[in-house]
């Protein structure tokens, strides 16, 4: 029995082409990989239709040492995507070698992405996945050039799909013969297609390096500003955000409470010295409870130490172009 390792979304599509496979008797074995902008979550939910539990794999280190530089670009926001799915079907591939496996799959359908899925991109993919011999794409495959598995039997070709652009229709239809009466949207899911993530990760990149997991987790917490000085300064939207904050505090980071007043919790990532402390402490002021044009009290803990600051908040307009 040929074994075939699958690149799973949980998306409609990634579910079609393993059930394709399936139904010609290849043991499936599903790989999820996962980065701090996009989870196993659906996977996890939407591989049980198959009667397989998906492998989360881990690509963290790997994709925030790319992002910085990705050798091809982005996409419209923050999206390497022609990288980071060559980092998967490398990923994918190591894992299929070490354990035996015959071939790796995916979801992918010729031109239903532009910039990512058309027959140069998944070229460039193949290729520098290192694994391009093996790699099949059970939706499209009698538009693509026949892969090993197909030319050694391992695959019966003439089962296989040739589809092509942006149509959901066919998938509709594929899965109704399955029999599946319900099914997950296309996945999407990844953070860095956000228009306002993706903004921020940019001006990550632009100001702070070498980039780290912390950086990026930050990214999804609170309201950013840039102070004058070029430091970031991160301010809670709630109890929820602020206990998350809090508890990603390092050495080093400058963090800022309102005394006595309910309101956020503010932290300057790395910290150091800054002449902008009166303006981050005003920030703080403007987004908690203290009455307008009020000064008041805020705390400022650097390390061990602890010092208060007085401020009065500023109106909202006018930290508009400080906001990311």
């Amino acid at each position: 029995m040929a074994v075939g390792y699958g690149i799973f979304s949980g998306g409609l599509d990634s579910i079609l082409s393993a059930l394709i496979l399936k139904e010609q008797g290849v043991e499936i074995r599903l790989l999820t990989l996962v980065t701090p902008f996009f989870g196993p979550e659906k996977a996890l939910i939407w591989s049980r239709v198959l009667g397989r539990e998906t492998r989360p794999v881990d690509l963290t280190d790997r994709f925030i040492k790319m992002l910085p530089s990705p050798k091809h670009g982005f996409g419209r926001f923050a999206n390497p995507c022609i990288d980071c799915h060559a980092m998967m079907f490398r990923a994918a591939g190591e894992i299929m070698t070490a354990e035996g496996g015959d071939f790796l799959f995916s979801g992918e359908v010729l031109g239903q992405r532009p910039k990512s899925q058309n027959r140069g991109a998944l070229q460039i993919v193949a290729r520098e996945s290192g694994f391009a011999e093996v790699i099949l794409r059970p939706l499209s495959a009698k538009c693509l050039p026949p892969t090993r598995a197909e030319e050694e039997g391992l695959v019966d070709r003439s089962r296989l799909l040739g589809l092509s652009g942006r149509s959901r229709k066919p998938q509709m239809e594929l899965a109704a013969r399955f029999g599946l009466a319900d099914y997950p949207t296309p996945a999407g899911g990844c953070l860095l297609t956000d228009p306002i993530f993706a903004r921020r990760l940019h001006d990550l990149l632009a100001h702070d390096q070498p980039l780290d997991v912390r950086d990026v987790e930050l990214l999804k917490l609170g309201r950013h500003f840039r102070l004058p000085d070029g430091r970031k300064l991160i301010v809670g939207r709630n109890m929820s955000e602020n206990d998350a904050l809090e508890k990603m505090v390092r050495p080093g980071d400058l963090v800022l409470k309102v005394a006595q007043l309910p309101g956020p919790t503010v932290i300057i990532p790395r910290g150091g010295p800054s002449d902008h402390l009166d303006l981050a402490a005003a920030i703080n002021v403007s987004y908690s409870d203290a009455p307008d044009g009020r000064p008041v009290q805020v705390l400022l803990l650097d390390g061990r130490e602890e010092r208060l600051l007085q401020a009065a908040g500023v109106p909202k307009t006018e930290l508009a172009e400080l906001m990311i």
